[in-house]
């Protein structure tokens, strides 16, 4: 064989050795690309449930939270409506206790009324029920009479007064 066949035959042989070795290195890069596949997978559900499980606290915090405020502000609300019927009821209370006379005030509105009406009835029998009014064209003073009634004084200048 010539120099010539046995250096291809040599170059075949160097070229299959290596085509061999590339397949099998290939083959390991194939391996260890599903090795890290599952390993990545591995990593992003485990991160992934991590995080779901963080979120998962996080909302259950803040649904206590919530609960909380909704606890605070039904109490407060409590308080201003207590608060407020209360406000409700001491206003007229305090105005009946303000302006209602005490009993001190009573006794004496009490002995001033019976005064009054012990002077009106005075004045009516003393001539308090005449009825005066003006007459004339220059206003005088004038009382109805009992025309049936008879005149007093020496000329009749007096008369009964109606009603009495």
């Amino acid at each position: 064989m010539d120099d010539l066949t046995v250096r291809a035959g040599l170059l075949l042989e160097a070229a299959e050795t290596q085509r061999a070795q590339a397949t099998e290195v290939l083959e390991r890069l194939q391996q260890h690309l599903a090795q890290i596949d599952d390993v990545v997978r591995d990593e992003i559900r485990a991160t992934l449930l991590e995080e779901l499980r963080a979120l998962t606290e996080e909302g259950r915090q803040a649904s206590a939270s919530l609960r909380r405020l909704r606890q605070a502000a039904h109490a407060q609300l409590g308080l201003w409506s207590a608060a407020i019927a209360i406000f409700a009821a001491a206003v007229p209370l305090a105005l009946s206790w303000w302006l209602t006379p005490s009993e001190a005030e009573l006794a004496a509105l009490r002995a001033t009324r019976a005064e009054l009406k012990a002077g009106v009835t005075q004045l009516s029998a003393a001539g308090g029920r005449m009825q005066l009014r003006h007459c004339g064209d220059i206003p005088r003073l004038c009382v109805r009479v009992e025309r049936t009634a008879p005149s007093y004084g020496e000329g009749g200048e007096y008369a009964i007064v109606k009603g009495y």
